[in-house]
C-alpha cells in the first residue's frame, strides 16, 4: 500500500540545503548513539561467545579494531534505521523536526530499493567532500545526488495550521 502525504504537488517545494544539513546533523547524533549501543552489545556478545579473557587478549592485540563483522552489523543497522523511517512515513526523526520528507515525485513513500540507493549514494556524496549534498545549489529542481540516483525528492512540508 502506497502512502502519500496530503499536500498538493505544487505546494511541495524542494528542501533548502540548510534544512537538509540541519536534519543530517540531528540524525547524526541519533546514529552515533545507536552505533555506540550496538557496538557495546556486540562486544558483550563476542566476549560471552569466545570468553572474556580471549576477547580481552584480542582487544589488547588490536585485532578487534577492524572487525569486518562489526562493520557489517553497523552498516546494516544504519541502513535499516534510515530505510525504516524513509519507507514508513518518509521522515527520519531529524527530518520531522525540520519539516522535511523524502518521497517519490507523486508524493508516495519510497521503496526499500530506493532507500538502499539513497543510503549508498549518501556515503558517496559525503566521501567527495559533500559535493553530492551541495549539488542542490546547482540543480534547478533542488535535487541532491541521492535524489537523482534514487529517483526521489526531499520536500519541505508546509507548517500545520
Amino acid at each position: 500500500m502506497k502512502s502519500t502525504i496530503p499536500i498538493a504537488h505544487n505546494q511541495a517545494q524542494p528542501a533548502s540545503l540548510i534544512r537538509r544539513l540541519a536534519a543530517i546533523s540531528y540524525d547524526s547524533l541519533i546514529c552515533i548513539a545507536l552505533m555506540m549501543v550496538v557496538t557495546g552489545a556486540y562486544m558483550m556478545l563476542s566476549s560471552a561467545l569466545i570468553g572474556a579473557e580471549h576477547y580481552r587478549a584480542l582487544n589488547d592485540a588490536g585485532t578487534t579494531t577492524r572487525d569486518p563483522v562489526l562493520t557489517s552489523v553497523l552498516f546494516s543497522v544504519l541502513f535499516f534505521f534510515f530505510g525504516y523511517f524513509w519507507t514508513k512515513n518518509g521522515q527520519t526523526l531529524g527530518m520531522q523536526v525540520w519539516h522535511l520528507r523524502v518521497q517519490n515525485h507523486d508524493g508516495s513513500n519510497i521503496r526499500w530499493t530506493q532507500a538502499l540507493l539513497r543510503f549508498l549514494m549518501a556515503g558517496v556524496s559525503a566521501a567527495v567532500f559533500g559535493l553530492g549534498y551541495f549539488w542542490v545549489i546547482v540543480d534547478k529542481k533542488g535535487r541532491s545526488w541521492q535524489c537523482l540516483f534514487s529517483e526521489s525528492e526531499i520536500v519541505r512540508l508546509p507548517k500545520k495550521p
